[in-house]
């Protein structure tokens, strides 16, 4: 099933930093603030994909010894509490793999996760992973980047089915590095509405209201990670006000 995008806004955050009971209380602030869907950030030692923000946030939860089964925990509790929000793992291959396929997609049927996002796992070796996700109901989101053939745009949207995920440029995630966002970005967009009516979401490089007007008005929502996990970093404990006043300001 699509996943709906009614606010256009979709949150990252790098689950067990500072804490799990921190990184709970920032998502619940997020979807309340009115987030659609939350990326549930699987802490990995070498996210070779990030930027220094995430890296960081990310070498910070390994320390605390956060897991996988950690973060479905978390998304399970969270479930419980906001039936409506979207909830997707955001992982790197490597933690899926030796989880098991089969036994993260049964325990992310059960915590009630709707979907993941598998960073390094590219189309064209996705068949078994898609097949063991799509039997059990969970969908499927696959990045497509401005340097993508419209071949391979075609196979990317063919094969998610939450939603398409548009890298707004080549490169490492991160606030500080912007792509044009009127400009190549809106061009990748136009490509892949060719090949699927799924919603398209906009992601690397969100980090003020402006970026997020801009990229709402010819996407189905815009991805704010860095930004988010930036003010996780600076505010430590204290995040889920940061965090929530944030979107706030997003949003208005």
């Amino acid at each position: 099933m699509p996943i709906r995008f009614d606010s256009k806004l979709v949150v990252y955050v790098t689950v067990g930093d500072p804490s799990l009971a921190t990184s709970e209380k920032i998502v619940l602030a997020a979807i309340d603030s009115g987030a659609d869907l939350i990326e549930l950030g699987v802490p990995f030692s070498d996210p070779l994909a990030d930027g220094p923000v995430i890296q960081r946030a990310s070498e910070r939860a390994v320390k605390n010894g956060t897991s996988l089964q950690d973060v479905l925990a978390l998304a399970a509790r969270v479930r419980q509490q906001r039936t409506h929000a979207g909830l997707i793992i955001f992982s790197y291959l490597n933690p899926l793999m030796r989880f098991g396929l089969q036994r993260f997609a049964d325990e992310a049927k059960r915590a009630g996760i709707d979907g993941a996002l598998a960073t390094d796992l590219t189309v064209e070796e996705s068949d078994e992973y898609c097949r063991i996700m799509h039997a059990r109901g969970l969908a499927t989101i696959f990045l497509a980047a401005p340097t993508s053939p419209d071949a391979r745009l075609k196979r990317v949207a063919q094969c998610s089915t939450g939603f398409v995920y548009a890298v707004s440029r080549t490169g490492v995630t991160g606030a500080d590095r912007q792509a044009d966002i009127r400009g190549e970005v809106q061009t990748l967009v136009k490509r892949i509405r060719k090949y699927t009516r799924l919603p398209i979401a906009v992601g690397f490089g969100i980090s003020t209201a402006e970026h997020f007007r801009a990229v709402t008005e010819f996407a189905d929502a815009a991805v704010v990670g860095s930004a988010i996990v930036r003010l996780i970093e600076e505010h430590g404990e204290r995040a889920p006000e940061a965090v929530r006043d944030f979107i706030h300001t997003l949003k208005k």
